[in-house]
């Protein structure tokens, strides 16, 4: 772990990433942080969604790293982070990334992890700069299910199209997972080292890499977005800036933002 990386722990707040925002604005952040609650009262997910979780059963952190690159060019950085957990959950628990992938575990374009098609967690990265002369600070938010994943989605709402998942899915029924704590240092220490390679390569470094977990390539899809009309064809990957393929009768477009969701069949 990189020595100037900044580890906060706090009981409860609303919201991590909000947390972080808000130091990034008012100029205050120099080194990286991550910030990790043991409660989030007002935890988000994307396109201002409520993130819910209990504490004893889930791990919620955001990570402020500061990057040379205009935001502009940071595409494909939450696939990136995808991959990050993916490393990090396979060191915190000693299992092979080969053995979690046969288990089911994948990745969901743009921005969540998935096992067998529900919902394991999810990333939310906000920022960007203060001014054109400063670094682009983008804080890198976590939630992720680590047990009970039946209780989840009936107490706490989990979208019953992926339905939810959790951690301890992924291990012998004779073991428990690790504390939080360590499976955070874990996920830290996977998020520093790949957003170094990521700093150094760009997105096109882990094509090949994502490709591999990519939960609906091959199938047909539809694309969601707010206040558009849903676009459907079959997935076909990712190209090297991280943008969604779709395959459309005769023509291939990319999708650079959006919510996936699976294409019900007739």
């Amino acid at each position: 772990m990189s020595p100037n990386c900044i580890l906060e722990r706090v009981a409860t707040t609303k919201s991590t990433n909000d947390d972080l925002l808000l130091r990034w604005r008012a100029g205050e952040l120099i080194d990286p942080v991550a910030r990790i609650a043991h409660e989030q009262s007002a935890g988000k997910g994307r396109a201002g969604r409520v993130w819910l979780s209990k504490p004893e059963d889930s791990l919620c952190f955001s990570l402020a790293h500061p990057f040379q690159q205009r935001p502009n060019e940071l595409s494909g950085l939450s696939l990136v982070i995808g991959l990050a957990v993916i490393a990090g959950i396979a060191s915190a628990l000693g299992i092979s990334e080969s053995a979690l992938h046969q288990q089911g575990l994948r990745l969901k374009w743009p921005n969540d992890l998935l096992i067998n098609n529900a919902k394991l967690g999810g990333i939310l990265i906000e920022g960007g700069q203060t001014n054109s002369n400063s670094p682009t600070w983008m804080v890198i938010g976590l939630g992720l299910n680590l047990r009970n994943a039946d209780a989840i989605q009936q107490n706490l709402g989990v979208d019953s199209a992926l339905g939810a998942a959790a951690l301890d899915q992924l291990i012998h029924h004779q073991k428990t997972i690790p504390d939080n704590e360590f499976i955070w240092l874990k996920l830290i220490e996977s998020f520093e080292k790949h957003l170094s390679e990521f700093n150094q390569h760009g997105f096109s470094h882990f094509h090949n890499s994502w490709k591999q977990w990519d939960a609906y390539d091959g199938q047909s899809v539809c694309i969601s977005s707010a206040g558009r009309e849903p676009i459907f064809g079959n997935s076909s990957g990712i190209d090297n800036t991280g943008a969604l393929l779709l395959n459309q009768h005769d023509k291939t477009i990319a999708i650079h933002a959006g919510d996936v969701s699976l294409r019900v069949q007739s």
